[in-house]
């Protein structure tokens, strides 16, 4: 299978590697920055499950032509439009897309751009970080990979994809029902995302307050009653992994978006992360104060960044 990964950052190199591991033809759509660096250095992962260290096939755009099987999109939802923009020349009439991005608007945006039936949907559950050499450290073992097509023409390649991801470690689903899948991932990283933002400190520093597990509880009522209102009810054992994470009070986890908050990163994910959750909320006709409370907090984060106004302490 001959694939693009736009970007080679920390989900998109991490994959990108695995996939090449497995046999695919593999080339990345970079910055000429981080073409250059791979030039030079290779793409690096450390990893429990495996190091990976070879030189890879950076195209430059103009090298870049409509024959690849599938693009893979590894890249932060506010950068979607340059993304789609730069993935456009590779996109062959049966050329399948794959996103690993956060949110379901960006499937409502790649939908219009390339058309439903081109858009798969994937979800991937993993701790990765790009480092300042550019490098890519892998967090622990855990590494889970749900793919699916959403359409009939997308099922062989959906298949295709995951015989060849399934041979890479880690847990690797088909999923029938994909789009209840992309629901499940998307009320976790909301409620794990507006809470862990809006209290500014790890699941378990919140759960550690008196009112921490109620809040907790209802910021996942909330997103819950969300994805109930469009059809998307989550099932059991999804809630039950969910409260299992989201309720421990021994956890250092915290949302990326809180981490990069904490690091005065100026983008956030919050338009397509927890604003969109609050947006369906308000159209359901559902109340939702903490998710509303947290959206606005991101902004106003977002606004002091880009006025370049020092945060209060």
């Amino acid at each position: 299978m001959k694939i693009l990964v736009l970007g080679a950052g920390a989900i998109g190199g991490y994959y990108g590697a695995r996939l090449i591991e497995a046999g695919a033809d593999v080339s990345f759509l970079v910055r000429p920055a981080r073409a250059k660096a791979l030039q030079a250095h290779g793409l690096v992962v450390h990893s429990e499950l495996g190091n990976f260290r070879r030189q890879v096939n950076t195209p430059g755009p103009d090298g870049v032509k409509a024959d690849y099987s599938l693009i893979l999109l590894a890249c932060k939802a506010y950068d979607l439009d340059s993304a789609m923009a730069a993935i456009a020349p590779a996109a062959g009439p049966s050329t399948g897309i794959l996103p690993f991005v956060n949110g379901l608007s960006v499937y409502d945006r790649l939908d219009a751009r390339f058309g439903k039936a081109r858009v798969l949907g994937g979800a991937a559950y993993i701790a990765t970080m790009l480092d300042s050499a550019g490098d890519i450290h892998h967090y622990g073992a855990n590494d889970v990979v749900i793919a699916g097509a959403r359409s009939e023409e997308m099922r062989a390649l959906a298949r295709d994809f995951h015989s060849l991801i399934a041979a890479t470690p880690g847990v690797r689903s088909l999923a029938d029902d994909v789009e209840q899948v992309l629901w499940d991932k998307w009320v976790m990283v909301a409620t794990g995302a507006l809470m862990t933002c809006l209290m500014r400190g790890t699941v378990g520093d919140i759960m550690a307050t008196r009112e921490g597990g109620a809040l907790m509880a209802r910021a996942m009522a909330e997103c819950r009653g969300v994805a109930a209102a469009a059809g998307r009810e989550l099932a059991p054992d999804v809630v039950a992994r969910m409260e299992s994470r989201l309720l421990d009070r021994a956890s250092d986890w915290a949302a990326s978006m809180a981490r990069d908050i904490a690091h005065g990163v100026a983008r956030l994910e919050a338009d397509d992360i927890v604003g969109d959750m609050a947006a369906r909320a308000a159209l359901a006709g559902l109340d939702a104060p903490l998710t509303r409370a947290a959206y606005c907090h991101l902004q106003v984060y977002e606004n002091r960044q880009a006025a370049s106004k020092p945060q209060p302490v």
